[in-house]
């Protein structure tokens, strides 16, 4: 059987799997652009809407000549054009646009397109086939509806950040955009059911709400039903579980860390024999992770102990030797020189415009018959304006006259 493939850049790639669907992506910063970035990875047509002035993200964390990095990432595969929606031309011209696409993608706060004349159910009257992803942070309703809100916001109340860090410290936040790339898989997945609903069944196009505040409440885990039927309110317990012991990191003899986990019964017993051990295996209370995870102190200090006395090589190899379950804990150049990883292809060289290659991770999976790709890093400001508007029958002196009316 073939290996799954996840690109290729010879000319020689299947047809990808969302080749002739068109998305409008009106989103900044992170969620919604990851919702059309997954989208064009798999083939389909992207163009990126910005102000005039650029979109925010361009200038959103690190920064190299001037250009920033994340973009190059975020925006990877798409087409970038300039279009000014609070204006009458802009609205015109995006009316236009709508009429040959199935899929818009946005994060306004909620009233925003209304004030621009763009409602939803304006736009499905121009295209009833259409797909409206609305991502903001609490919601189209509801008293928080029109909050700023951001994905720190939707770590902090979705009780992430209350159950992370150490038992004796703050709430922790992650050093990441979390809450954004949760909803972005979760908006992902919801514009390929409403496409499957259209195109498979016959249905029309529709409206999706995603809140930043819900997709990263389910991640979390079964908190609401635990509290429901316990009255379990849930506490940081730093790299331990409630669910299972041991499961912590633990530092080896040559300054390196390791992580382990426990989950599964056959697993913790192979671990405590490994570390000398096995007469904590016959106690009542080892035979199941909730109850281990009581005696976590005991369990750590054997796992631990055993652990600091060897370095990291010799810990991997014997806990392999074993089949217990480990890995190291990583930094971004343990990362890249991973030989895993470089056999999944996870880390890839992109071509960019600015530094003529950028590395970047890959798509997200292989597929065996419709593998996506990254095609290009994102694009300049506007880049895509002449090739887009000629499209809508604009020729190069009506684009410049709406550039120097600041219309795109």
């Amino acid at each position: 059987m073939a290996e799954p493939q996840r690109h290729a850049q010879d000319g020689q790639t299947p047809s990808l799997p969302l080749a002739g669907i068109r998305v409008l992506d009106l989103a900044t910063i992170i969620a919604g652009p990851a919702v059309a970035t997954m989208l064009a990875d798999f083939g389909a047509e992207v163009i990126k809407v910005e102000h005039p002035k650029g979109d925010p993200q361009r200038r959103h964390g690190y920064m190299k000549d001037g250009v920033g990095l994340w973009w190059k990432v975020l925006n990877r595969n798409k087409q970038c054009i300039t279009l000014n929606l609070s204006t009458p031309e802009g609205q015109d011209l995006f009316r236009q646009m709508i009429r040959d696409v199935d899929v818009v993608v946005e994060n306004f706060r909620p009233g925003t397109l209304e004030r621009w004349n763009l409602a939803p159910e304006h736009l499905l009257e121009l295209n009833p086939g259409l797909v409206v992803l609305r991502m903001t942070g609490f919601g189209q309703f509801g008293p928080y509806a029109r909050r700023a809100g951001f994905g720190t916001l939707a770590e902090s109340m979705s009780g992430f950040a209350h159950v992370t860090g150490q038992p004796d410290g703050p709430p922790t936040l992650p050093p990441m955009a979390l809450a954004d790339n949760i909803a972005g898989l979760a908006g992902a997945n919801a514009v390929m059911f409403a496409l499957y609903h259209r195109d498979v069944h016959g249905g029309a196009g529709q409206v999706i709400d995603i809140a930043l505040i819900e997709p990263i409440l389910a991640a979390v885990g079964p908190h609401v039903t635990n509290y429901d039927q316990l009255g379990i309110v849930p506490q940081r317990t730093g790299n331990r579980s409630a669910a299972n012991a041991p499961r912590n990191t633990y530092r080896t003899r040559d300054d390196r860390w390791v992580a382990i986990s426990t989950s599964a019964q056959s697993i913790a017993e192979r671990v405590m024999r490994l570390v000398g051990r096995p007469d904590t295996i016959d106690e009542s209370w080892f035979q199941s992770g909730e109850q281990r995870a009581q005696h976590a102190d005991e369990l750590d200090a054997a796992v631990g102990g055993w652990i600091a006395e060897r370095d990291l090589d010799v810990v991997i190899r014997e806990f392999e030797a074993v089949d217990a379950a480990v890995a190291p804990v990583y930094d971004i150049t343990d990362i890249i020189a991973d030989p895993q990883y470089q056999a999944l292809d996870t880390i890839i060289d992109v071509p960019d415009d600015d530094f003529g290659t950028v590395k970047m991770t890959n798509v997200q999976f292989r597929m065996s018959g419709t593998p996506g790709e990254v095609r290009h890093s994102g694009r300049g400001l506007g880049q895509d304006n002449a090739e887009v508007y000629a499209a809508l029958g604009l020729d190069a002196a009506q684009v410049e006259q709406l550039r120097e009316k600041g219309v795109v």
